[in-house]
Order: structure tokens, then sequence, then C-alpha cells
């Protein structure tokens, strides 16, 4: 993609209403434009991001077994009715000229519970497990912290479904592990941990996934022997202890819930009269759980904890494009050379970012940085004298040079 033709700009200036840095940089480095509180267009960088992410949850999914499905964002009134959730505050409805309401999903156990009804019957059927990824609506009073809280969000949601608690525990297990592969690929593994919370009406606990960061809304306690966490809703029922070992000695931290999981067991196939035949013929009703997690939400918390004053780092596997290629002056021969590694490079199939402006190295330099993709090239009349180009990785302040002819296998090493 040539800079010069990509559609959104950056900017300066620092959006007035947005004090998180996620929003910051991300509008101020053209992936994100805010249509209003709590709801945000991604623009082609930022589009590019998000859809890495949801291709490695995608993998992740598939790879414990999951099955991809799209369900309706538009749900019945009369579903939200039959599990007594109608009436909960974060719902948004709408009105037909008939008058007749319907529900935005927020989550979609009102779809998934019928959907998979239709189709399991027979204890031959089971396990499965179905996701999605999907635009949520939330009613949320103060949409705040960028795309880490809004009104209009993408979820990624997992139910799935067993004949007895066993098979449920294996699965749930199963997800925890997905779950880090996940975070280790976005590169928030290290700073994510697995937190109890209150299991509600289901189960004694759940399990949240907490990354530290100071523009987190939770408080966690971490149990630094066990690497495990406890969220201050449920610390005083544990005594202020870890659950696993007992240790009191727990750390104190401001966290954001990146993903979590839940047993829900019977609650919501037991209310759609979803029944199953065992190997005896016996009618018995099927366990759920249920595991979430967003993408715009871990886009948000990656942003969050790896920037500097410049701008954006993004994590190889996520970000925007793999290369960012810089052509410093209007010497013709030096262009008409960024044109031919720009070529060279898409054809190895490399992503690259060519900016081709009209603008001074400043200029570049400062927008390249705030971007945050992992490698530049630069080319100007001073490399060219060298036969060469200068490199320099967004995590690093050092730079270094390499062949125009051994370029492209010097990127490949890199990337």
């Amino acid at each position: 993609m040539k800079q010069s033709k990509l559609f959104g700009k950056t900017t300066k200036e620092i959006p007035k209403d947005e004090t998180s840095k996620n929003a910051q940089y991300l509008i101020r480095g053209g992936f994100v434009d805010k249509s209003m509180a709590g709801v945000y267009t991604y623009l082609p960088l930022g589009k590019r991001v998000l859809t890495k992410i949801e291709n490695i949850i995608r993998e992740e999914m598939d790879a414990i077994g999951g099955q991809e499905i799209l369900m309706p964002a538009l749900m019945k009134k009369e579903d939200w009715q039959t599990t007594g959730r109608w009436d909960i505050d974060v719902m948004m409805k709408v009105k037909t000229f008939f008058d007749k309401e319907y529900g935005l999903g927020w989550t979609h156990e009102e779809v998934v519970t019928p959907l998979a009804k239709k189709y399991a019957r027979s204890y031959k059927d089971f396990p499965f497990s179905l996701y999605q990824i999907q635009t949520k609506f939330r009613s949320e009073k103060r949409a705040k912290s960028g795309i880490l809280r809004g009104r209009e969000f993408s979820m990624k949601d997992l139910y799935s479904f067993h004949t007895n608690e066993e098979d449920l525990d294996k699965f749930y297990d199963q997800s925890k592990n997905a779950y880090f592969k996940i975070f280790d690929r976005v590169g928030i593994k290290e700073k994510t941990y697995l937190t109890f919370a209150s299991g509600g009406d289901f189960s004694k606990y759940s399990h949240e996934f907490q990354t530290l960061t100071s523009a987190g809304e939770d408080l966690i306690y971490i149990c630094d022997k066990c690497h495990i966490a406890v969220n201050q809703e449920i610390i005083e029922d544990l005594e202020n202890s870890c659950p696993e070992c007992g240790n009191k000695k727990l750390k104190e931290e401001k966290a954001i819930e990146t993903g979590n999981i839940f047993k829900l067991k019977t609650r919501f196939t037991e209310a759609f009269g979803f029944k199953f035949l065992d190997k005896n013929g016996k009618e018995n009703i099927p366990l759920m759980g249920c595991y979430g997690m967003g993408p715009s939400r871990l886009m948000g918390t990656v942003v969050e904890l790896s920037n500097d004053e410049g701008g954006i780092i993004w994590p190889k596997e996520i970000a925007p494009y793999q290369v960012h290629l810089i052509c410093l002056g209007d010497d013709e021969v030096v262009i008409k050379e960024a044109e031919k590694i720009y070529e060279s490079l898409q054809k190895e199939k490399i992503e690259v970012l060519y900016d081709d402006r009209n603008e001074s190295a400043g200029v570049k330099f400062k927008d390249s940085d705030l971007i945050g993709i992992p490698l530049r090239i630069v080319i100007s009349k001073r490399t060219m004298e060298n036969n060469s180009v200068e490199i320099k990785e967004r995590l690093s302040s050092d730079t270094e040079f390499t062949s125009l002819d051994g370029l492209v296998g010097f990127v490949k090493d890199r990337i």
C-alpha cells in the first residue's frame, strides 16, 4: 500500500475528549475514527490489525474443536423473556413501526441454545462447541477508555455443549490453554493472569483473564507463588487469600479484563427445554460452557501496554504491515529504486506500507513511530551512494545498513 493513497491520515492533535492512550494513539495514527461516544469506525490500518487478531483467535478456537458460525445481532424478545433477561439494564432494544420489539445482542446464549437444540438430540451428537465473532451492543451508561469499553464492539463468544461435568471440565481447561496461546501471540501473555471471579448462579467461581495496565478498571490481587489472581469482588469471600495455596501476601494491581470463561451448566438448556437421549434412551439436560473474548478490546489493550512517547509498538503478528518503507527526498533515481524495492517486497508476499508522500524526513519518521510498524526501511540519496538502505526496528534505537541486492533476504530473516 502506498501511503499517499491510504485512506485515513495521521494527526498531531490529541483528541480533547479521549484520555486513554489507546484512543489517543489509534485516532492520531489513523487506525480508528470516533463516530460517537463508545462507537468507532475502523479505518484501513485499524481493520488490518483487528482482522489479524480475529484470525489468531479463530486459529486457536479451531484447534480445540470450535466450529465457527455467525448468529444474528437482532434477537427475538420472546427468547430473552424465556431466560428472564429481557429487562436487564445493558440491553439495547429497538421497536419497529408496527410496535414489535427486538433486542440487540450483547451476548448470545438466547440464540445458540435453541439453535443447538434443533440439531443435537442424541448423546452421539456431543460434545460440540460453536463460536462466532460478532458485533455486540451494550447500553453502557458511560462509554470510556477508547475501544476498551464501548457501546458497539467486536466479541468472540464460544459455547460448548456436554453430556457430563467431566467432559465440560476437560474442555474448560483446554480453553484456558487456548486463551494463553492467544495472549502470547498478541504480545500480552506476560502481564495476563488467570483470575478467580464470582461464578454467580452457575458455579462457585468463574475465571477472567486480567491484563495489568494502569488503564484497567478492575482491581485484582495477585499470588506470585501460583501466578494467578483474585478479582476484588470476591477477595473477602476468600479471606484475602489465594484460592490455590492460601497465600495471604497478595499484590494489588489495576487490570483490564481481556477474556472470561463460565460454566453455565443447565442455566440455559433447561430454560429452553433442551434435552438429549443417553445410551439407555433416557432424557437428560446437556451442560454448557461460555468463553468470551473481545478482539477490539484486545487491540486496545495491546496499545495500552505497547507504546512509547512516539506512538504504538505493534507486536509482529498483529502489526498492520510487516515493513514500513520510507523514501526520502525528491531525487528521481532514489524514487525509482524505492519503487523497485516496493515491488520486490510485494512479490515476496511481504506486507509493506510505502511512504511515497512528498513530506519531510521529520514528518515521515514521526508518522512511522506513531503507526508503529515493526521494521522500517529508509532509502535516500545518502544510502544509495553506498548501494544500501537503512534498517531500524521499531523497538530499537539502533540502525543498521544492508545492501540493496540482499535486502529482501534480510527482511525475510527479520519478520
